[in-house]
């Protein structure tokens, strides 16, 4: 830059300095400052790291802009700025070069604020979250293994359970049930991600919860927490506890049949995972456990509705115009029950329907093979 404006000047046989901010798109007193001052000086003031810039005392708006609205254009951070300090003369290449030099050598651009995490008290939280791990040589068959892991936050105990399947919300359950059992006791709060199995639909953090597992969170005494969407990072123990479980527990090792990979399981969650010294607390999970978070966990039985689960039975919504939904389609119930819940229960081609207080049969339909069909007895209205 100076030695273009020496070289347009040219010792005054060339263009004059009006002439010169123009064609160079910078201010006239930029121009008479460094023709005034000779080689020596120029270098001197260069190479002086403490040299201000004509934006450095607008540093402060520049940084709150940029810190609220990352994306910013140049053009509209200088017309905020103008708007704010009206005598402000520079060009909009001086503020383009000045914001890159300020998100280059500042945190504006950082997408998330972390902090410590301070850990929860004993007995508080239990993070939860599903994993799969393909390729698992079972019986010689190349399987997929799906699990479910439950770390808790203070002790970092942890307690994996197993699915040769796709995991249901029955499934789900009865992992819980299973869970608290290991714990021998129950969390006053479990975290999740959005998982159908926990989260219907979430909108602006409005959550419809999975009625069914609701009922048995309810019954079982702990509340349910779900995390924002796509943000694994606010549940991050049980994250790295899934991919502990695949690499360190799964991954490499060949099983006889389902019943080996349980005891290898079992066998690997007391042996390793409970009994190695946790990176992050410095302790044993089981010792920690034991010595301060068992007896701050809630006393754990079995809720009712996890037997109902166990035996093949699902809980359904009735609408407003008497129907349930089952697989695709909707079967209508007596209109008694609009608007309430009843039990349902698919076998050898009917779904029997049944009242929840008295498990008494209300209704029964075939099966349809379709979609998107509705099934009515007009009994029922």
């Amino acid at each position: 830059m100076i030695h273009k404006i020496k070289a347009l000047f040219d010792n005054g046989n060339g263009c004059s300095i009006k002439a010169i901010a123009k064609e160079l798109n910078i201010s006239r007193n930029t121009v008479r400052t460094y023709l005034r001052m000779d080689e020596q000086a120029i270098a001197q003031k260069l190479n002086n790291p403490e040299r201000q810039k004509i934006l450095d005392s607008y540093l402060p708006d520049i940084e709150a802009f940029l810190g609220k609205y990352p994306k910013l254009s140049a053009v509209k951070l200088l017309r905020k700025l103008k708007a704010k300090h009206p005598d402000i003369a520079v060009s909009d290449r001086t503020v383009r070069r000045y914001i890159q030099s300020v998100k280059d050598n500042c945190l504006l651009q950082q997408a998330r604020y972390y902090e410590p995490v301070i850990d929860m008290l004993p007995g508080a939280q239990c993070q939860v979250d599903p994993g799969e791990l393909r390729g698992v040589l079972i019986n010689g068959v190349e399987s997929t293994v799906h699990f479910v892991v439950f770390v808790l936050s203070f002790s970092r105990l942890m307690y994996v359970a197993l699915s040769p399947k796709p995991i249901n919300t029955a499934a789900f359950i009865q992992m819980h049930d299973a869970a608290f059992r290991y714990f021998n006791g129950c969390p006053a709060e479990c975290v999740y991600d959005q998982t159908k199995l926990v989260v219907i639909e979430e909108q602006y953090r409005e959550l419809t919860v999975n009625a069914q597992f609701h009922e048995y969170a309810t019954r079982a005494g702990f509340d349910i927490r779900a995390c924002e969407g796509y943000d694994p990072e606010s549940k991050g123990k049980v994250e790295a506890g899934v991919k502990y479980v695949k690499n360190n527990a799964l991954y490499g090792e060949t099983f006889a049949d389902w019943s080996a990979l349980e005891a290898y399981m079992a066998q690997w969650l007391e042996s390793v995972a409970n009994a190695r010294v946790h990176g992050s607390t410095g302790e044993v999970p089981r010792v920690l456990y034991e010595a301060k978070e068992r007896q701050q966990m809630q006393p754990y039985l079995t809720p009712a509705v996890t037997a109902l689960n166990a035996s093949g039975k699902e809980t359904r919504q009735v609408d407003k115009t008497g129907l349930i939904s089952w697989k695709a389609n909707k079967y209508s119930v007596p209109m008694a029950y609009q608007r309430s819940r009843v039990e349902v229960y698919e076998a050898e081609g009917q779904l029997i329907l049944f009242d929840r207080t008295n498990q008494a049969e209300i209704a029964h339909h075939t099966l349809h093979e379709g979609k998107g069909h509705i099934i009515k007895n007009n009994h029922h209205y």
